[in-house]
């Protein structure tokens, strides 16, 4: 498998009033098109300020994140901003989604802010919506939904512009059992048809073990 993404000696620290806080401390890692892999470790270990960086969501104090060859921290903020819409998928713990838009306009809504057109970005949608299981639930709010259910439609908005990369940040972790279960196969079985990499930040062990890969962070750094 060909390298996708590239962590290189990556540095992250924190100015507070009475110190300063170093969260990761050289990590180094490379994530291979189609792979999947699972970030486990305690909280504070780093975890999630890792998959922001990866994502282009926070930057690195030192270190590069390459992507398809390019240290995506050389890019002007227009292009970094193209990037993280068109490249990058993100599913959070919590949902994020727009209260006031319904299920099949919160998926289009990346699509829409590429600059598609409204008529392809709604076919986009509607058809993520039904592969996430929610087609007949497409015209309601996110407050006339499960937990879960919403959950759903984020996974289908991380996915509406087809990105190489998925980076999910504890996506059950605000789920009962049953439904973490029931996203969990989703998740993976989205990857497998899509061939998209997956990262997931996760405490859940029995979704850590759908990855193919586990790497544990202690105090900053991979164990």
């Amino acid at each position: 498998m060909s390298s996708l993404l590239e962590v290189i000696d990556l540095y992250k620290s924190f100015n507070s009033v009475a110190s300063r806080v170093e969260v990761l401390k050289g990590i180094s890692l490379s994530v291979a098109a189609g792979e999947t892999i699972a970030l486990v470790g305690a909280s504070g270990a780093g975890k999630s300020t890792l998959l922001h960086i990866m994502g282009a969501l926070d930057r690195p104090t030192a270190g590069k994140v390459v992507f398809n060859g390019k240290d995506i921290f050389q890019f002007n903020d227009v292009t970094l901003a193209s990037f993280r819409n068109r490249s990058v998928g993100f599913v959070f713990q919590f949902h994020h989604l727009l209260p006031e838009f319904s299920a099949l306009e919160n998926v289009m809504m990346p699509a829409l802010i590429s600059g598609m057109r409204k008529e392809e970005a709604g076919i986009l949608a509607e058809k993520l919506i039904r592969d996430v299981g929610l087609g007949h639930r497409s015209t309601h709010k996110p407050g006339e939904l499960s937990g879960g259910e919403q959950q759903r439609v984020a996974i289908a908005r991380a996915l509406v512009l087809s990105p190489a990369l998925l980076l999910a940040d504890e996506p059950t972790g605000n789920l009962d059992t049953k439904t973490s279960e029931d996203i969990h196969a989703l998740l993976t079985g989205i990857q497998k048809q899509k061939g998209i990499a997956l990262v997931i930040v996760t405490h859940n062990e029995s979704l850590a073990a759908r990855m193919g890969k586990t790497i544990r962070l202690v105090d900053g750094r991979i164990q």
